[in-house]
């Protein structure tokens, strides 16, 4: 809708400051009273079925019957305003409901905030500052409360029969586990669609690690529709290669190689930590198998002394290691990107960090949600190089691929 000129200036009139115009007693406020009131209004001549002081209004047996006080909170502070009312007491107000006292805005805010990794006293200071309306831990609870049963129902939607490609990581919360608190690891599953979107399929929070957890989880996926994936990318997570084999025997199972280099330079101090990680580089991003072991053989020589550990790790985690190579360089950059993984697990840890704990597993994954919903919204294109990638994909996996997309 535009605005003309001439409208913004009489909105503005004497207003000469930024606190004139967006302040807590500001043209802002003022005018969303007008507003709110305006539509109030309308919706009450909608309700009647004529304007205010029409003869068509006449012997309807309906009109209006004054108006009532109202304090409302809004995203720009409270607000008082006047509901208007019929004889026959039928007007049922769309904006405001009765018994309303807020502006769903008002609900935004907070649930965006909450997201974004604020505490209840947080979100109390900030609305209050910015706003001047006060809000109180209750009514913080209530609002992010009502989300819990998104949560439950997105946690359980139907998933697409095919994700090429899935990743698997995990990060620590502290959370309270029969009456304990205690470390708590939220794992986090993520998938990309045929379309090449990122998605997460999943979020678990796991009391213990292994094969048994891991079934649960995979075979909850299943019951969820997912019948195939190309290749899981995991961190060496106790059970889950062995849970990946009983539920979805076709899938390569990879070691992510993120998580393994980070690994190997937990071992390297900042000194030698770039000469390091270019030569941990030369192994992965090899031609071949056999090449990559040559790299890894130079590797032990120029750096086995120093520092054992690393060349033994990958050596004992090879043949998990090693299956992406089988793939061409289209493929190969987006299992081993940081990009997917690491730019929604930075979110998620930033949302879970200054919480101290969590008294229940809703009041992690509420949070969790909230904060997968605000990032996903930025998630509209594909991936880098994934037609190239999907190419490929058609050809190594043709039993497999799905026959729409074969042209």
């Amino acid at each position: 809708m535009a605005i003309t000129n001439a409208i913004l200036d009489e909105l503005i009139g004497n207003a000469k400051t930024e606190e004139d115009l967006f302040g807590k007693d500001g043209l802002l406020k003022v005018l969303s009273k007008q507003l709110v009131e305006r539509m109030l209004q309308t919706e009450m001549t909608h309700h009647l079925g004529y304007e205010k002081y029409s003869i068509e209004g006449h012997h309807t047996g309906n009109s209006r019957n004054g108006k009532a006080k109202k304090t409302v909170k809004t995203g720009s502070g409270e607000i008082e305003i006047e509901v208007p009312r019929d004889r026959k007491s039928e007007f049922q107000p769309i904006l405001i409901e009765k018994r309303q006292t807020r502006l769903k805005e008002l609900d935004a805010q907070v649930l965006s905030l909450y997201g974004r990794g604020m505490t209840i006293r947080d979100i109390q200071e900030h609305v209050s500052e910015l706003y001047g309306t006060e809000v109180s831990p209750d009514l913080i609870s209530t609002i992010t409360d009502a989300v819990l049963s998104e949560v439950t129902e997105w946690r359980n939607r139907p998933l697409d029969k095919l994700y090429p490609i899935t990743f698997i990581d995990g990060f620590v919360v502290k959370a309270r586990l029969d009456s304990v608190v205690c470390n708590r690891t939220v794992y986090v599953i993520y998938g990309i669609t045929l379309e090449g979107k990122k998605e997460v399929l999943g979020l678990y929070l796991g009391e213990t690690e292994g094969a048994k957890f891991w079934l649960y989880v995979l075979t909850e996926l299943k019951n969820r529709g997912l019948e195939d994936i190309y290749i899981l990318c995991a961190d060496g997570l106790k059970g889950l290669s062995e849970a990946v084999e009983a539920t979805f025997p076709k899938t390569i199972f990879q070691t992510c190689i993120v998580h393994m280099t980070r690994h190997s330079l937990n071992y390297v101090p900042h000194t030698d930590k770039k000469a390091v990680a270019a030569d941990l580089k030369k192994i992965y991003q090899s031609s071949t198998a056999e090449l990559a072991l040559e790299s890894l053989d130079d590797f032990e020589l120029t750096w086995g002394d120093k520092y054992p550990a690393i060349a033994r790790s990958w050596r004992n985690n090879w043949e998990k290691i090693t299956p992406f190579l089988q793939f061409p360089k289209e493929i190969r950059r987006v299992i081993y990107t940081t990009n997917i993984v690491e730019s929604l697990n930075s979110t998620l840890r930033k949302s879970v960090r200054n919480r101290g704990h969590f008294s229940t597993e809703d009041s992690v994954m509420k949070v969790l949600y909230l904060a997968i919903h605000s990032v996903s919204k930025k998630w509209n294109m594909p991936i880098h190089s994934w037609k190239q990638a999907l190419n490929h994909f058609a050809i190594m996996f043709a039993d497999r691929f799905p026959e729409k997309l074969i042209t």
